[in-house]
């Protein structure tokens, strides 16, 4: 779509050249003919591996189950077939992991384009529905409906959208205390404008609650989470970051399975899972602990490259390289190479 001329025009934006229009309209049309392919393509991918219904759908029974239901963090195409492979139904594709594996802060210093490429990696390697971590949907509901149609344009399932304000705080960062948080009204059109811009019924917009975290009580994360319910909220996650599940338990309590709670029990982890099914969770998210076994790995294994200045430390406490050809599915390019490419005489 651009020109190589120096000093000239593209084609498509010069109002004086006849073909201006044409142009203008065959790109349109190339463009959404793109997107059709790649919504078709992941339903048909699912289809093919034994799953008949989208990825989104595959999210939305997950959150309206009646058994408890999990997501595992990921933060590239790898960390998420490796994922699927070990079972998980569902992955969640985590705003810290992907951050801190592209070597920035989890304080929107990755733009959302840069986020959405990694999440297309992530959608093209497995066939499991992903919920994005959407922090605060990168800006106000113009941003967050925006990303709703790009995600959908990849393959993804949902995105979960929190209450802060934008560029978000980790929540987990205890130098930041009482983090201030969006305007309820504010917030809940957000949610909405998200739902009125998707196109796949299915697609599913999590409202991220984050009153415990920012220090308010019961009583305000109640009216948080019944406003965002009210705007078309498929679900609400539940934070805090309480060593114990007291504030999960209190919510529950009150919140009477008006819609789907979600939990991330990362402070909380010494909590017996059984708790959550005896409370009516819909999904625990194992939010980041791909991320963080890869960092102790890859720690432990340049210390010990760099102290031995030699691979025979290591070479047998790692992966294959044909374990890294395997996950990279390098047999189906084995396969099309046979069936595509010109047989020698």
């Amino acid at each position: 779509s651009r020109c190589a001329c120096v000093g000239s025009e593209p084609l498509s934006n010069n109002p004086q050249n006849p073909e201006s229009h044409n142009t203008a309209k065959m790109m349109a049309t190339t463009s959404a003919l793109r997107t059709a392919v790649r919504s078709t393509s992941t339903r048909a991918f699912s289809s093919v591996v034994g799953k008949s219904v989208s990825k989104s759908t595959q999210l939305k029974r997950m959150l309206n189950s009646d058994k408890l239901e999990f997501l595992m963090e990921a933060h590239n195409g790898l960390s998420a077939r490796i994922a699927e492979e070990a079972g998980f139904k569902g992955i969640w594709g985590s705003g810290l992991s992907i951050s801190a594996s592209l070597g920035v802060r989890d304080s929107n210093e990755a733009s959302w384009t840069q986020v959405l490429e990694v999440l297309e990696y992530m959608s093209d390697a497995t066939t499991a529905p992903i919920l994005l971590d959407a922090d605060t949907g990168y800006g106000n509901f113009n941003n967050a409906r925006r990303l709703v149609r790009k995600l959908e344009s990849r393959g993804v399932a949902g995105a979960c959208m929190e209450d802060k304000l934008f560029p978000k705080t980790n929540s987990l960062l205890d130098s930041r205390p009482n983090q201030p948080l969006a305007d309820i009204n504010e917030f809940s059109m957000k949610i909405r404008a998200c739902k009125d811009a998707q196109t796949d019924p299915d697609f599913c917009v999590v409202a991220r609650v984050e009153a415990f975290i920012a220090g308010w009580d019961l009583q305000e994360a109640l009216r948080r989470a019944h406003a965002y319910a009210d705007a078309g909220a498929d679900a609400v996650l539940i934070h805090s970051k309480k060593k114990d599940p007291s504030d999960i338990e209190a919510f529950m309590k009150a919140w009477k399975n008006r819609a789907p709670v979600v939990i991330v029990p990362t402070n909380y982890y010494t909590t017996p899972t059984d708790r959550f099914r005896e409370l009516g969770i819909s999904t625990v998210i194992w939010a980041n602990h791909n991320l963080r076994s890869c960092i102790t790995a890859m720690q432990d294994t340049s210390k010990k490259i760099f102290e031995a200045q030699s691979l025979e430390p290591v070479e047998k406490k790692i992966a294959t390289v044909k374990e890294v050809f395997r996950l990279q599915r390098d047999d189906e390019l084995r396969e099309a190479e046979e069936k595509y490419l010109p047989k020698g005489e």
